[in-house]
């Protein structure tokens, strides 16, 4: 082995921009440069443990029956971090009777590979007929050397090729918002696109549920088992979240405090918070399986990054949905109008000059059904005029000037359809049903327009939800208010509740709407029957 030979070997090792064909370049180059019968280079994790083996001189049915390769530890750890070391006097080893036969090994050259001042792996070099010399060392020093140029060309490389795949995913984020991709499709694009970026094996959404809880909302990947796991108010996400950084865990498996059981199984893992106006609106979970490579900072800047961008897009899709909201109620303000000012007005008109000829016609002596026939016209046009505006108020702030019964019995009335069936609704005053309509108007007094228009939605949702998932032949909505509190109970005789990919952003809305106004929302299975009911209440006071 000359001089030469071994700075040509290296000038082609630092030419290779691929990771792994470097690394089994650099063991078949070693291997034979130095005569070598074996070879292998060791990656270390951040623990000094060996994470990948890159071997030469074995075959593939021999090196699979070893099993796992050498941890770093006797000879392996004596290879001084900025050295070699040389042993050829090596003694025979013990032999486990259910391991295979290791091949016998007589001589040993162990280099280190540092980057950045540290021991990023091992070149290890077995076997050499007579024995490796220092002048083996020292080629195989310069060797090395030329490895960790490789290896930084080919991190280099595959951090511009790991930016553009986060850029690439974050512009199919923001492009699926900004074209109208409802809330819940759009966190599943933002977890799926960020799991690839990330080349992870599973991602996870932690977002706000009910009762002030995170809950694992979203899933991509091999995760099902983290769906609907709450997350420990002191535990790494929630921590992730009220520190608006991100985090990364060199291995779940190491950890020594790991709150939640279904994380153990998992090796590498990063945290990245979903951040906007200053407040933390989730945190997404990238999850590597063990013996898979780790997180480096790289990784956590462009994840918290891509986060970031996730939580604008979703803050502008929000502000859109606001503008078109804008936009409709200024139509329905627009058309209330028009229909106010112009039709009730030439009905009106109608109305007043049928009733002028009928007072004419009455001095003349004609037929009883004459009269009748201008009565019916005119009881119509009455009966149109009641209606339009009845369709104004209706118009008006999405009917939200309309008195709370009515609009309460508007949605029980629309959810016949999506139900197959009519839900019953009963609206009582400190547990008694009304007697009149006008008595209805305490409601109103005592719950104000704000609560009203979220009591509204939550009657709305709380159809909604059991119309999609409850599956049931009934479904009952009791409005109960009083001068203190105001409650409502939707409850249903379907399946119950059941944890989908999706996330339950019906249920995190209600929940907000509670906290709001300092109420509390619960979801849970009927006491003694079957299905599900939701309870929603609001203090008064």
């Amino acid at each position: 082995m000359s001089l030469m030979d071994v700075i040509t070997e290296a000038l082609a090792l630092t030419g290779n921009l691929e990771r792994d064909k470097a690394l089994h370049y650099l063991a078949d180059s070693a291997r034979m440069l130095t005569g070598a019968e074996f070879s292998a280079i060791s990656v270390l994790d951040s623990h000094g443990e060996t994470m990948e083996f890159f071997q030469s001189g074995l075959d593939e049915e021999t090196a699979k029956a070893l099993g796992r390769p050498p941890r770093g530890h006797g000879l392996f750890h004596r290879v001084p971090p900025f050295g070699y070391l040389i042993d050829n006097d090596l003694p025979p080893e013990p032999r486990k009777p259910h391991k295979p036969e290791h091949p016998p090994l007589n001589s040993f050259l162990g280099v280190s590979i540092p980057i950045d001042q540290q021991v990023w792996g091992r070149l290890y070099l077995t076997n050499k007929p007579g024995g490796f010399t220092d002048d083996d060392g020292a080629n195989m020093r310069l060797l090395a050397r030329a490895a960790a140029i490789a290896v930084t060309n080919s991190r280099l490389y595959a951090q511009a090729r790991n930016r553009a795949g986060w850029l690439n995913a974050t512009q199919h984020i923001v492009s699926a918002l900004l074209e109208g991709t409802d809330e819940d499709e759009a966190l599943e694009v933002i977890t799926h696109e960020m799991r690839l970026a990330a080349e992870a094996d599973a991602a996870v959404m932690v977002l706000p549920s009910i009762n002030n809880t995170w809950v694992g909302e979203i899933v991509d990947g091999d995760a099902g088992d983290l769906l609907g796991v709450e997350f420990p108010p002191n535990g790494r996400a929630q921590t992730t979240i009220s520190e608006q950084s991100g985090m990364v865990i060199d291995s779940m498996q190491r950890l020594r405090t790991i709150r939640l059981d279904q994380m153990r199984q998992w090796g590498p893992a990063l945290y990245a918070p979903l951040i906007a106006k200053g407040s933390g609106k989730g945190v997404i979970i990238l999850l590597r399986r063990p013996g898979k490579k780790e997180f480096n900072l790289h990784d956590l800047a462009m994840g918290e990054s891509a986060a970031k961008q996730a939580a604008i897009a979703l803050e502008l899709a929000e502000a859109r949905f606001a503008s078109e909201l804008a936009a409709e109620l200024d139509q329905r303000s627009r058309i209330s109008r028009d229909l106010h000012d112009l039709a009730i007005q030439q009905l009106f008109a109608s109305g007043m000059h049928i009733t002028a000829v009928k007072e004419d016609l009455e001095q003349r002596d004609l037929p009883a059904e004459v009269f009748d026939s201008l009565n019916h016209a005119i009881k119509a046009i009455d009966d149109s005029v009641s209606q339009i505006r009845a369709i104004v108020r209706r118009l008006r702030d999405s009917e939200s000037s309309a008195a709370v019964a009515p609009r309460l019995a508007d949605e029980a009335s629309k959810a016949r359809e999506l139900l197959g069936f009519a839900p019953s609704l009963i609206i009582t005053w400190n547990g008694e049903p009304f007697e009149t309509e006008n008595e209805m108007t305490l409601i109103d007094d005592a719950v104000g327009a704000d609560i009203a228009d979220d009591v509204v939605a939550v009657v709305r949702e709380g159809l909604s939800n059991a119309a999609r998932h409850a599956h049931a032949s009934s479904v009952s909505v009791h409005v109960d208010t009083s001068p203190d509190e105001l409650v409502v109970e939707v409850a249903d005789d379907g399946d119950g509740i059941t944890p989908t990919l999706g996330r339950r952003s019906g249920t995190s809305n209600l929940a907000a709407r509670a906290r709001r106004h300092r109420g509390e929302f619960s979801l849970g299975p009927r006491e003694g029957a079957k299905g599900t009911v939701m309870r929603w209440s609001v203090p008064l006071r």
